[in-house]
């Protein structure tokens, strides 16, 4: 899956440039989505397993840079609203995480496969409704979407940020692993999850505020800032609970405020068609490249330094971020 994320959504986010239908593109992607992962029913070899989920991560992997480009489009001068429509996609975590929670106590692990189901059918429901973004096109689509990557200021967002999801990439792998090692009960690893989700809901409806006061250089930095202190936190103060909760409450910034204000940023560079493409190459390189690192370099690092020299190894990640991004990063007004 990580690896179809890496190159998938630039195929799809050139097609859709190309043609301007990426509602349509996601009402296909979203269906086909769903019949592949209906193989999960019909096999269990290794074999079987990989094909269906390479097929579905290639078709699934187009919907999210797809919807965040929709979305960006319809608001247009209200960029600073995202926020409070991506809050939506937290609820969805929350409401998903427990509730799955509550079902696999009372039933076998065999109907997650059932409930996914019935969430994807969901999106290819939802899907239909999502209207088709009208063309404006914009002067900036006639400079080569490849001039606008290797701008010094694009450059050092995509950086920034694929430097602030390798820490991220290990929060998400080892979190758990590391409070469980400790001692913490699942139930209260559970609710430390929360925690940092419900803060990141909370600044999501915050967004056009902050936005209306702060610059998106700004808002990056401090989110930066807090990333370096949040994971150090995690690292070292995993014996005190009201560390984890700080550093939880910090998940606010590192993924609310971080991710509305790039996704502002992406919005900024990348005009008209471009649009697409420039949310398929930060889901490709961020999320993808970013995320595998993070998770990969967590890993050895796990192995052979220890768990809280790799939690300082993500704090020094975000640091190494905020450096570049201080450096470099410029936004123009327009």
């Amino acid at each position: 899956m990580q690896a179809m994320r890496i190159f998938a959504p630039n195929l799809w986010g050139w097609l859709a440039d190309r043609t301007g239908k990426r509602a349509s593109l996601v009402r296909i992607a979203s269906f086909i989505s769903l019949i592949l992962y209906t193989g999960y029913f019909f096999g269990k070899s290794f074999t079987w397993i990989f094909l269906v989920t390479a097929l579905m991560s290639f078709f699934w992997s187009a919907c999210l840079p797809l919807v965040e480009a929709i979305t960006l489009s319809h608001l247009r001068g209200s960029v600073e609203k995202y926020g409070m429509i991506r809050s939506w996609g937290s609820v969805g975590f929350i409401f998903a995480v427990i509730g799955l929670g509550y079902l696999l106590d009372r039933f076998p692990l065999s109907s997650l496969i059932w409930a996914t189901t019935g969430f994807m059918a969901g999106m290819v429901i939802f899907a239909r409704r999502i209207p088709e973004v009208e063309e404006h096109h914009h002067e900036a689509e006639a400079v080569p979407v490849l001039s606008i990557l290797g701008r010094s200021e694009v450059i050092a967002l995509f950086a920034s940020c694929l430097l602030m999801s390798a820490a991220h990439g290990i929060y998400y792998a080892f979190y758990s692993i590391y409070l469980a090692d400790h001692g913490y009960l699942k139930s209260s690893i559970g609710w430390l999850w929360s925690i940092g989700v419900i803060c990141e809901i909370g600044v999501f409806f915050f967004m056009p505020k902050i936005m209306a006061r702060f610059s998106l250089k700004a808002i990056l930095a401090f989110s930066l800032a807090c990333a370096v202190a949040r994971f150090f936190m995690i690292g070292w103060g995993v014996g005190f609970l009201s560390l984890l909760i700080i550093a939880q409450v910090l998940h606010a910034a590192t993924f609310g405020s971080h991710h509305a204000a790039a996704m502002a940023a992406i919005h900024h560079f990348f005009r008209g068609r471009h649009q697409s493409r420039g949310q398929s190459f930060y889901t490709s390189l961020v999320y993808g490249v970013g995320g595998t690192l993070g998770a990969f370099a967590g890993g050895l690092a796990w192995e052979r330094l220890g768990p809280a020299p790799t939690f300082g190894i993500a704090s020094l990640a975000a640091l190494a971020g905020l450096v570049w991004l201080g450096a470099k990063f410029r936004i123009s007004p327009g």
